[in-house]
């Protein structure tokens, strides 16, 4: 007969994988191998650009504004992430929709700390609109050939040990 400590303990177990699993936002990562749309967007100087100007690097693109709580909550992660891929070579991208453009997400990065991100405008929400958005935040990784591998809507923690290992599988290979 299994003692009750230890029975109790061996079923705990699993609840607790799904638990963490579910805190970091891993249980919502929809992996599905598709093709992008040719999309654009501008940088911080205003130069347009789309996609491909990635291509040979993994990519977190995420959708976000200065006026979404989940989106603000959650890009502290997506710039320890930044760091924690760059030498993978992984690019994390923002994709911002706010209309204040780059004077609006700069004061943002400023003022919360965010050192690691690039400013990426999607004022009109072009971008968004063609990858098929719902809802802000929703982060995409596209793999090195720029398919979409991967697509999470909603916030998570993209600096946790599980989040990073699925981005790299997805995006580095």
């Amino acid at each position: 007969m299994v003692p009750r400590r230890l029975l109790a303990a061996s079923l705990a177990l699993p609840f607790a994988a799904a638990r963490a699993q579910a805190a970091t936002g891993l249980d919502r990562l929809r992996e599905e191998t598709r093709p992008v749309p040719a999309v654009s967007f501008t940088d911080a100087e205003g130069k347009e650009h789309g996609f491909e100007a990635f291509r040979g690097r993994g990519l977190v693109v995420n959708l976000w504004a200065t006026w979404c709580p989940p989106c603000v909550a959650e890009m502290p992660a997506l710039d320890r992430l930044a760091g924690l891929v760059e030498g993978d070579g992984i690019t994390v991208l923002p994709l911002s929709s706010d209309r204040g453009g780059k004077a609006q997400v700069q004061a943002f990065y400023e003022r919360t700390g965010i050192k690691a991100l690039g400013i990426w405008l999607d004022p009109r929400g072009a971008a968004t609109r063609a990858l098929g958005v719902r809802g802000l935040p929703t982060t995409l990784i596209l793999d090195r050939a720029g398919q979409e591998r991967a697509r999470l809507t909603g916030e998570a923690e993209w600096d946790a040990p599980p989040l990073v290992e699925a981005v790299r599988r997805l995006a580095g290979g």
